[in-house]
């Protein structure tokens, strides 16, 4: 594959209903999308980094910065046999991890379709359909969140996991279990505690949950290692894992007993699939988490979930539950039994709207390589 050009798209892309965290509310998403052409296709990815840093150090500004300054530039132009390349020829920018992931993976989706086959197949995965769960931001009252739970459980998902923060976190657990006793439920906290919370988080062990998502610091296994020896309920890692060297220390240090893959935090497919690895050579159960992605981020995400260790539900819901009007047709669905089938179509799997796309973008950035001068 020569990279021949590279498009860096903005799109400004309005939430169907706000959504809460412990991180703050959001209306709006400002997306970027990476488009590559090789061999005459086109190969698009996803850059997940939100417009503020607060999920990470990563921002809608600095992916743009990076992309523009150190990654395209080294891409164009060049020719490679392999998607798995790429990391190569990035490794020496530290860091921003999901800058070079939407590159990367717009890489894969060209490879996919020069070889004819699906993205799912060509990383290695063998599902023919994945189990989906919603993530349900934050609400006014518990009495609000069990009207939600129960819309989407009606919806099919096979798990349900909570937002919560210091003040809306035990009582709005509690109702939920009481009113639905048997569902599959977790929590996520995008690290609102600290270890002097152990009290309150020792409670959480009367609710049967799946798990609690990174309870403390974004960056700090071995407090969540400590953690994890006082509770019995399962933490899952989630901004801790950058790489599969920080899974791998995670798991030895007893710091969880589940892992939250996002394609974006790690860096695309490549070391996905490394993180993927050390979880399952240590029996550690993954699952796909979002960053309210749009349908070709979404895309990515399906494929990666048909991975074997990927055991557990992820948060790859259906298109309509954030958009009116998603990127690609068709649209991601969910079937009543909470599944999203594997197409085998080569590349994402999915068209790609280019009119609304054009419609959506705020700024555009592209580079094309060089045509070779005649002896």
């Amino acid at each position: 594959m020569k990279i021949e050009s590279i498009i860096l798209r903005e799109l400004g892309m309005r939430l169907k209903y706000p959504f809460e965290t412990s991180l703050g509310v959001m209306h709006d998403r400002r997306i970027l999308l990476v488009e590559i052409h090789s061999d005459g296709l086109s190969g698009w990815g996803e850059i997940t980094a939100d417009e503020n840093p607060f999920y990470n150090s990563e921002t809608t500004d600095t992916a743009w910065h990076i992309v523009s300054n150190y990654v395209a530039p080294r891409l164009v132009g060049k020719s490679i046999a392999s998607a798995s390349e790429f990391p190569a020829l990035v490794a020496a920018i530290r860091g921003h991890e999901m800058a070079k992931g939407g590159v990367e993976n717009a890489i894969w989706d060209i490879e996919s379709q020069l070889k004819g086959i699906s993205l799912s197949k060509l990383i290695g995965g063998t599902l023919a359909e994945i189990g989906c769960g919603v993530s349900l931001g934050i609400r006014e009252t518990p009495q609000s969140l069990i009207k939600k739970v129960e819309e989407e459980l009606r919806s099919g998902y096979q798990r349900i996991k909570l937002k919560i923060k210091p003040g809306k976190d035990l009582q709005f657990i509690s109702a939920v279990r009481k009113e639905f006793p048997e569902i599959r439920l977790s929590v996520d906290a995008n690290s609102a505690y600290t270890l002097e919370d152990v009290r309150l988080l020792k409670k959480l062990d009367d609710f049967g949950l799946l798990m609690i998502e990174q309870p403390l610091q974004w960056d700090d296994i071995y407090a969540h290692a400590k953690l994890q020896s006082q509770i019995q309920t399962a933490i899952c890692l989630d901004e801790c894992i950058h790489n599969s060297r920080h899974a791998g220390g995670a798991i030895e240090m007893g710091a969880c007993r589940i892992i939250n893959i996002k394609l974006g935090r790690v860096g695309g497919h490549s070391e996905a699939r490394r993180v993927h690895d050390v979880c399952r050579e240590n029996s550690i159960p993954v699952w796909c988490g979002g960053m309210l992605e749009s349908g070709i981020g979404r895309a990515h995400n399906i494929a990666m979930s048909t991975l074997p260790g990927f055991t557990l539900p992820g948060d790859v819901s259906a298109s309509s539950r954030y958009w009116h009007e998603d990127i690609i047709e068709p649209e991601v669905q969910v079937s009543p039994r909470g599944t999203i089938p594997i197409t085998a179509t080569p590349g994402l799997g999915y068209a790609v709207k280019r009119d609304l796309i054009n419609g959506l973008t705020t700024r555009t950035n592209s580079w094309k390589a060089q045509a070779a001068v005649p002896a």
